[in-house]
């Protein structure tokens, strides 16, 4: 399905009820994810204004086969996106009344006496606790380069480097051409919101990769040691893999399973192109694997990110969803619940992060204490990054050594992570749990591992300008 089309249906199922923007996106089954997922969200954040321009130009009228909802994304990329750069035969239609269009939106903007398209939006559109709050995050793949070569090679394009943050605040305030690095994770930059670097060379080459920090905690907290023998149960779209492998620096192996396969299909191109080596993806249910099966038989890490509402994924979103039903939520818990237990079944294993992009109680400190209760003694909750400001909530003793992100307070998706670790002898791999960058030397200065980076050596793949 075209990228257009692909949009516009995931807008009509948005009107019909028929989930939220995240579900439909990947239920439409478009092999760029995050190319729709970005159209839509910007569509819709551009929705109220892009009715008025229809309206006025009377695209509607004068073309009956076209949806509204194809028309929608179709003039937001015409007048505020890319400038039509696919679309085929939509593109030659769109094209046809460009300039009724554009002359439309030049009326609104003096009717709304503004000189800049995003003053078109209202305050709730252009400066909610969603896109225009939440910085761009930059986690730089240690795999093809360092973080110091990243910060000169944005020095020589301009930015201002601004030291190791101290503060969330600090992140908040970032503006322009300025940057920091992060206080709480040492490889990963940070730029004002709405910085776009998906055209830099340092992106489409995978020097860098675009990840919100709160997605980053889940690999860094479950820190595999090289070497060592990995599982990411839920993989797609891969982001999470290529940040183990930095971790083990390509030295183990990673076992990834995800059951669509061209998301497998998408996130093995992209984990090439990150310089990823020692992975074996399958199209597989993970609750389907043998945790018997010799083949996995040295696993000693899980990364687990099932399934879940996404009712914590709202930066990019520009309108409010409904919230998940209680009947929903009680069949992804279920589900959660079921394969968080799978994981822990692994002989082998240590230790396992649990995490989800929900901020519902029901999939996160429930289910984790239902599982712990599940398996008596045999596993703990560990408290491994004592430093994060949110904890999870009380809903059972020790449910504060959990993790949570929201916009408001870390600037982040809305996130939850728990990491659960064996009990007995397993209990000796606590020692090489992450430092927090914050209890840590500055970036550049010597550092055990796991904390910020040291001053390297200019890496072999260095890009050049």
């Amino acid at each position: 399905m075209a990228l257009y089309s692909a949009a516009a249906a995931v807008l009509e199922g948005l009107e019909r009820g028929a989930g939220g923007v995240k579900a439909l996106v990947f239920q439409s089954r478009f092999p760029h994810v995050r190319q729709l997922y970005a159209l839509v969200s910007e569509t819709l954040r551009y929705s109220p204004v892009l009715e008025e321009v229809l309206g006025g130009a009377a695209l509607l009228q004068a073309e009956k086969k076209l949806s509204p909802q194809l028309a929608k994304v179709l003039v937001y990329d015409l007048l505020f996106g890319k400038g039509l750069k696919c679309g085929g035969r939509w593109k030659a239609l769109a094209r046809r009344h460009r300039a009724r269009l554009e002359a439309e939106l030049a009326r609104l903007k003096v009717r709304r006496k503004v000189s800049r398209n995003e003053e078109l939006l209202a305050p709730a559109q252009a400066g909610g606790p969603g896109a225009s709050q939440v910085p761009r995050y930059v986690r730089v793949n240690t795999l093809k380069t360092c973080v110091d070569d990243v910060i000169d090679f944005f020095r020589r394009e301009g930015y201002s480097y601004l030291g190791k943050a101290a503060s969330v605040e600090e992140l908040r305030s970032l503006s322009g051409k300025k940057f920091l690095l992060d206080l709480h994770l040492p490889e990963l930059l940070v730029f004002p919101p709405q910085t776009d670097f998906h055209d830099n060379v340092l992106y489409t080459s995978g020097h860098i990769i675009l990840q919100d920090k709160a997605s980053c905690l889940p690999a860094f907290l479950l820190s595999p040691a090289a070497g060592s023998h990995v599982i990411d149960a839920c993989a797609a779209p891969g982001n999470k893999t290529g940040h183990l492998a930095a971790i083990l620096k390509n030295k183990g192996q990673i076992f990834a399973f995800d059951v669509d396969t061209k998301r497998l299909a998408t996130m093995s191109t992209m984990l090439m192109r990150a310089g990823v080596t020692g992975f074996q993806l399958a199209q597989q249910d993970f609750l389907t694997v043998d945790p018997g099966d010799p083949k996995y038989s040295k696993v000693a890490y899980i990364l687990l990110d099932p399934s879940c509402s996404g009712s914590g994924m709202v930066n990019r979103v520009p309108v409010a969803e409904a919230a998940p039903s209680a009947e929903r939520l009680q069949a992804l818990a279920g589900f959660q619940r079921k394969v968080l237990s799978h994981g822990l079944s692994f002989p082998a294993l240590q230790r396992l992060v649990y995490s989800t992009c929900s901020l519902h109680r029901e999939e996160n400190e429930d289910v984790v204490g239902a599982v712990l209760q599940e398996w008596g003694s045999a596993f703990r909750l560990v408290d491994a990054f004592p430093g994060w400001p949110c904890r999870g909530l009380a809903a059972f003793p020790g449910a504060e050594s959990c993790l949570r992100a929201s916009a408001a307070d870390t600037l982040t998706h809305g996130f939850f992570v728990a990491v659960l670790e064996r009990r007995g002898d397993g209990a000796a791999a606590s020692r090489s749990l992450p430092v927090a960058a914050g209890d840590t030397p500055q970036h550049g200065e010597g550092t055990e591992a796991g904390a910020a980076p040291r001053k390297r050596k200019r890496k072999k793949q260095r890009v050049k300008e």
